[in-house]
């Protein structure tokens, strides 16, 4: 799996940066009890829109992908302002918002697992990589806010979801399917898995719950 590698093209790359920056955007808005300026936001969006792949290629020790074009910074900052001007528009779309981040985070996730297979990056250490490829951006954005990690909140599955394709992409790999197809088969999984925590509920078991198990279960 050593040659496994998706090339998606620049402008489908610098999409998906601009989505996860309106969503930076978007997400600042509603923080009502602080306020933060037009550089506030423009910061958030190329945290939100960009950290993923930061971190990814930091972990690859791969010049990072957004400062090798000029494309990408202005991109976020662009769609981060965007956002913002528009926030009312995008509020009432927030549901095309919700699923076109879901497979930005699924494409983000293929991207970031077949680079460090092709880097050859052990499997399981690939998909690590293509998880913090995928979700990032958000954790960035909550430190820099001051805020708990979202990923961390009973109901969020950004991260089990694209640990559940990222987890196929590699088992898809392994036994010989093109990487191609096997990235798209992550998107789906990852797109689906996020949706259907949105739409059903879904979520990881709380904390107060597994406390409340009988102690013998505990020892």
């Amino acid at each position: 799996m050593d040659d496994a590698q998706i090339i998606i093209p620049l402008w489908l790359d610098l999409v998906a940066v601009a989505i996860g920056a309106i969503q930076g955007a978007m997400f600042s808005a509603r923080l009502t009890e602080r306020r933060i300026d037009l550089l506030g936001i423009a910061l958030i969006g190329i945290i939100v829109g960009l950290g993923g792949g930061l971190l990814r290629d930091l972990l690859l020790n791969q010049l990072p992908a957004a400062i090798s074009s000029n494309w990408y910074l202005p991109t976020a900052v662009a769609a981060a302002l965007l956002g913002m001007l528009l926030l009312r528009l995008f509020t009432r779309l927030n549901g095309l918002i919700i699923a076109l981040d879901a497979i930005t985070i699924g494409l983000f996730g293929a991207i970031g697992t077949s680079k460090a297979l092709a880097a050859g990056v052990p499997v399981i250490p690939a998909v690590f990589v293509g998880v913090v490829s995928a979700v990032g951006g958000s954790i960035l954005r909550d430190v820099a806010l001051n805020l708990p990690i979202a990923l961390m909140h009973v109901g969020s599955l950004y991260a089990v979801a694209a640990t559940a394709g990222t987890v196929l992409l590699v088992a898809l790999a392994a036994t010989g399917v093109g990487i191609t197809w096997a990235a798209i088969a992550c998107v789906v999984v990852t797109t689906a898995t996020r949706l259907g925590s949105v739409r059903f509920g879904w979520s990881l078991p709380e904390q107060r719950a597994l406390g409340s198990w009988p102690r013998w279960r505990r020892r």
